[in-house]
């Protein structure tokens, strides 16, 4: 993520405000409540990782152990318990 100068963007009178508490440094300004968006939501990776999820938790139907899943997906033998356990509900 870039970032934009002040000066370009604000009245030098907010900036002046805004220095009297952080001088020099970077702040972040989240966005407002209105326009956030939930993770995963401008791009695949969600989608992605729910069909891993799947994926898994139909090998694991076919008899796979979880070690097995853990060595084929690069995941810890938790996440593997804890994505058949999700995928159960």
């Amino acid at each position: 993520m870039g970032y934009i100068k002040a000066e370009e963007i604000l009245p030098m009178e907010v900036i002046e405000l805004i220095q009297q508490y952080v001088d020099g440094q970077n702040i972040y300004i989240p966005r407002k409540t209105e326009n956030r968006q939930e993770w995963g939501t401008g791009t695949k990776t969600r989608q992605e990782l729910q069909e891993r999820n799947q994926k898994i938790y139909s090998d694991h139907q076919l008899g796979m152990k979880v070690s097995e899943l853990a060595v084929r997906y690069y995941l810890s033998e938790k996440s593997i318990q804890r994505i058949i356990r999700d995928k159960r509900r």
